[in-house]
């Protein structure tokens, strides 16, 4: 195996054995929930289905990004120990924590001359961006080196497709993602939008479309338009999803159906504390490899 650590963010929502059983090291963001703060630490300070019940219920959350000086710590215990590192963050077109990594690394390399450091842009988050870690876990494990690999990932990022739609649009209006006035037409009329992330890794509204049943097909009909050949698609594919897992599950199981070549069985992850502190309960998201995204 090469000599260097493949690293990204707890935003990258696998579960901890996940991670360890690819080799991915990974860093955590921060949230508060009514005012107590915790770690994004997958769901071990606080069990996400505690957290989606707090939210549910009214509670308030706070998310804030790793710092610079996080990231130096994090970082130089790699490089102590003779480590290259590649590290993956989440999309700068929600987060600007790829700047923080990036600061580090610049400060780093001055003491740390005769060592490489890479900082990607995942342009992608959730359990997208976790695919896309595992993808680079796969190349890494088949031998692929340091500068290979991070030239591999910049080239690769806009084939991993992020389509998700939410049952319960509160959250997405209060941050703004949903107008007041298209969240309460939407509650009404019982509107799930369903959007996608954009070729520069930002939340797009898309279709809007009446009832969950109909968007479960729909959301199913994107992956059967923009997957890797289509119907004999054979990659893997993981859905993550923020306390309903039975919407998930029907999602999956019509992945499943449809796509029978598919690499395994649909992997089901939990939304973790941080994306999910924007996009509450209700949330599913689907994730695959296709064709370059594009605005």
């Amino acid at each position: 195996m090469n000599d260097y650590i493949l690293s990204c963010c707890s935003t990258a929502d696998l579960t901890e054995e996940h991670f360890k059983e690819r080799s991915i090291s990974y860093i955590c963001f921060h949230f508060e929930l009514d005012g107590k703060a915790y770690e994004d630490d997958l769901g071990k300070s606080i069990p996400f289905s505690e957290f989606y019940r707090a939210m549910a219920n009214g509670a308030d959350t706070k998310t804030s990004q790793i710092n610079s000086e996080e990231f130096k710590e994090y970082f130089e215990g790699f490089l102590k120990e003779g480590k290259d590192i590649l590290h993956v963050s989440l999309s700068s077109g929600i987060s600007g924590v790829v700047n923080s990594a990036r600061i580090a690394m610049e400060e780093l390399k001055e003491t740390y001359p005769e060592r490489k450091i890479f900082i990607i842009d995942s342009l992608g988050a959730s359990s997208g961006y976790g695919l896309f870690m595992d993808k680079l876990a796969d190349l890494r494990d088949a031998g692929m080196n340091i500068d290979d690999l991070a030239a591999w990932a910049e080239e690769h990022r806009l084939n991993l497709h992020h389509w998700f739609y939410s049952s319960d649009l509160t959250f997405y209006i209060k941050g703004g993602r949903i107008s007041k006035a298209a969240g309460f037409v939407g509650g009404v009329l019982n509107i799930c939008p369903l959007l996608n992330m954009d070729n520069l890794g930002r939340l797009i509204p898309r279709v809007k479309i009446r009832t969950e049943k109909k968007v479960i097909r729909a959301i199913v009909d994107k992956m059967e338009e923009f997957a890797e050949d289509g119907l004999s698609y054979s990659g893997k594919c993981y859905i993550s999803q923020s306390a309903c897992y039975e919407s998930a599950r029907a999602v999956a199981d019509l992945v499943e159906e449809r796509f029978p070549q598919l690499s395994g069985k649909v992997e089901i992850n939990d939304i973790g504390t941080t994306i999910g502190s924007h996009t509450g309960p209700g949330t599913v998201a689907l994730f695959f490899w296709g064709s370059v995204r594009k605005d």
